[in-house]
C-alpha cells in the first residue's frame, strides 16, 4: 500500500539528513523530489501545489535544534501536512439520529459497493453493536440483489428481499417501513451503480435520497483510479449531498493518489478503507496514521488494536502460564500463533504497519508473505500429535513424511524447525503471552 510513495519519500529524507540547517537550497532539492514523488503518485495538481507551498512556508530558514537532523524536521512537516490534506482526524459515521439511521451508498458500477455494504454491516454490527438490515435497490443487474443476499447471510444481518421489477424508490421506502416495525438499529441502501453524466441515474439515487433521508451518504470508490476517484466523488457531490467517501482496493494501491486527493478536492472525509476482498477487511480511515505508514514509520496503535480485536485472549494466558510454569513452547503452541497472525490480516499487513517497513525495497518485501506461513501451517498439520509436542523426534523419514504430506520438500520442514527454534527462544525470553506480548512490547518501544 502506496510503497511507491513511500520509497520516495524515504530516498528524500535519507538524502537530507547530516546536514545541519535546512537552507533555501537543499529544502528545494527536497521539495522538487517531493513534487515529483506526488505527481508520480497521481495526486491532483492542485493538491501537490498547495502542499508543497506549506511545507515551504513551514520550514525555509528555520534553524535546527543540535540534537534533530534536519531529516527528522522533514519528516515532521511533511507528516503534518499529509494528515492535514487527508483529513486531520478520523471522521466517524454518524449515527446520532432517531433509529432506524439509514446509509445510502453511491458509486461508479465495479466500484466494489455492494461488498462494501456488506463489510460496512459486519463491521457496524461487530464494533458498534448494532442490528443492521441491508437491501439493494438496483434494479438494473439483478445479479447484484442476489450478491447481496448471499452476503447478509454469511455474516448474519438482516436482509430485505426486492426484485427487479420494482422501484428503487419504492424498495428504499419499504426498507426503512420495515426497520422502523423491527427496531432495527441501521438500514444500508445499496443503490445500482452509476456514471455521474448520466443526468437519469443520478435523478434516480436523488429521489431515493429524498424519500429516505439518510444521516449518512457515502460515495464508493476504487482508489486505484488515483486522482480521478477524486473528482468523480466533486461530481457527484455536485449533484447529491455527500457526507463521507469509502476508498475500496486500497491495499493494491502502490501510489496513493485518490487517498492524497479526496478530502481537498471534495471538501469530503474519507470514513473508511477497504483493504482486501475479506468480509472484515474494511477500516475507519485514520489519516495520522495513514501519513505514518506512507513515511515508513509504520501504525503500531493499529497493530496493538488489531491483537486486541483478535487475538483469543484466553489462549494467549493459558500460553503464559504455561510457559511460566517451565513448560515448553511446542508446534501446537506455535500453529496457535501462525493462526492467530492470519486473523490478524496476515503477515503483510502486519509488516505494513511496522515502523521502517514502508521504505524497505521491492525484493526484500517480496521475500515474506502470506504463502510461506500457509505453508508452515501445512507442515505442521502433517505432522502427528506426538511430533508436535516433541519436535526433537523429527528425525530423517519423519521429515520425508512430513514433506510429502504438506505438499513440500524436506528443506522446508528443516526451515520450519529452525524457526520454530528462534520463536521458541524468543517465547521463553518474554515468558509467554506470543502474539499479545509482542504487540505490547512494540506499543512500549514507539
Amino acid at each position: 500500500m502506496f510503497s511507491n510513495l513511500s520509497e520516495k519519500f524515504g530516498n528524500t529524507i535519507r538524502n537530507l539528513s547530516g546536514r545541519g540547517r535546512l537552507t533555501e537550497e537543499n529544502i528545494q532539492e527536497a521539495l522538487r523530489e517531493i513534487r515529483m514523488a506526488l505527481i508520480d503518485a497521481d495526486v491532483a495538481l492542485s493538491v501537490v501545489k498547495q502542499f508543497i507551498e506549506d511545507i515551504k512556508e513551514a520550514v525555509v530558514g528555520q534553524e535546527i535544534v543540535k540534537s534533530i537532523r534536519p531529516g527528522d524536521m522533514l519528516v515532521k512537516l511533511v507528516q503534518d501536512e499529509l494528515t492535514k490534506i487527508m483529513g486531520d482526524s478520523a471522521a466517524e459515521i454518524n449515527l446520532n439520529c432517531e433509529p432506524p439511521a439509514v446509509i445510502l451508498m453511491a458509486g461508479l458500477q465495479g466500484s466494489g459497493k455492494t461488498t462494501t455494504v456488506a463489510k460496512l454491516a459486519n463491521l457496524l454490527k461487530i464494533k458498534k453493536k448494532k442490528s443492521v438490515l441491508v437491501v439493494s435497490a438496483d434494479v438494473y443487474r439483478p445479479a447484484a440483489i442476489k450478491q447481496l443476499e448471499t452476503l447478509a447471510g454469511q455474516i448474519d444481518v438482516n436482509y430485505f428481499p426486492s426484485d427487479a421489477k420494482q422501484k428503487p424508490v419504492k424498495i428504499a421506502e419499504d426498507a426503512v417501513k420495515y426497520a422502523k416495525r423491527k427496531f432495527i438499529d441501521i438500514v444500508i441502501v445499496d443503490t445500482a451503480g452509476r456514471m455521474h453524466v448520466d443526468s437519469d441515474m443520478m435523478n434516480e439515487i436523488y429521489e431515493i435520497f429524498s424519500a429516505v433521508n439518510p444521516v449518512e451518504t457515502l460515495f464508493v470508490v476504487d482508489s486505484m483510479t488515483g486522482q480521478d476517484a477524486a473528482n468523480t466523488a466533486k461530481a457527484f457531490n455536485d449533484v447529491l449531498p455527500l457526507t463521507g467517501v469509502v476508498l475500496t482496493k486500497v491495499d493494491g494501491d502502490a501510489r496513493g493518489g485518490a487517498a492524497l486527493s479526496v478530502k481537498m478536492i471534495t471538501g469530503k472525509p474519507i470514513k473508511y478503507v477497504g483493504l482486501g476482498e475479506k468480509i472484515d477487511a474494511l477500516e475507519v480511515f485514520y489519516p495520522e496514521r495513514m501519513a505514518s505508514r506512507i513515511l515508513g514509520m509504520g501504525d503500531i496503535v493499529g497493530l496493538v488494536e488489531e491483537a486486541q480485536e483478535n487475538v483469543d485472549q484466553k489462549k494467549a494466558k493459558k500460553l503464559a502460564k504455561k510457559i511460566s510454569k517451565g513448560k515448553g513452547f511446542d508446534l501446537e503452541d506455535f500453529l496457535d500463533q501462525l493462526q492467530q497472525l492470519r486473523n490478524m490480516g496476515g503477515i503483510q499487513n502486519m509488516l505494513g504497519k511496522l515502523p521502517g517497513m514502508g521504505v524497505l525495497p521491492k525484493a526484500a518485501k517480496s521475500m515474506v508473505n502470506d504463502k510461506l506461513f500457509h505453508q508452515m501451517e501445512a507442515m505442521i498439520n502433517s505432522m502427528t500429535k506426538k511430533e508436535r509436542r516433541y519436535p526433537a523426534l523429527i528425525k530423517g523419514s519423519r521429515k520425508r513424511r512430513i514433506a510429502m504430506g504438506s505438499g513440500t520438500e524436506v528443506q522446508d520442514v528443516n526451515r520450519l524447525l529452525k524457526q520454530f527454534t528462534q520463536m521458541q527462544k524468543m517465547m521463553k525470553r518474554m515468558k509467554g503471552g506470543g502474539m499479545m506480548r509482542m504487540m505490547k512490547n512494540l506499543q512500549h518501544m514507539q
